[in-house]
């Protein structure tokens, strides 16, 4: 079962299942790194739904809550 990347707590590992969004989303978020099959671990979470830190491979990325759930995920083997 897959879930968004939005439903992720602060120190959880998942991969990256796939980016399901329009055109200009799906095109930025790959460009940012979000790809199927990458790793990704959620390392904070901003306030009051604010933005999350999100480390992709080796890269940090601030990414909105509201873009984080076209990521959908599934827990580290």
């Amino acid at each position: 079962m897959s879930s968004s990347l939005a439903s992720l707590l602060p120190g959880q590992d998942a991969t990256i299942v796939a980016v399901q969004a329009d055109e200009a989303l799906h095109h930025r978020l790959t460009a940012m790194g979000f790809r199927a099959g990458k790793p990704v671990k959620l390392m904070r979470r901003g306030a009051f739904f604010g933005p999350l830190h999100v480390r992709v491979g080796s890269t940090d990325v601030i990414i909105r809550r509201t873009d984080a759930i076209h990521i959908k995920i599934a827990p580290a083997a």
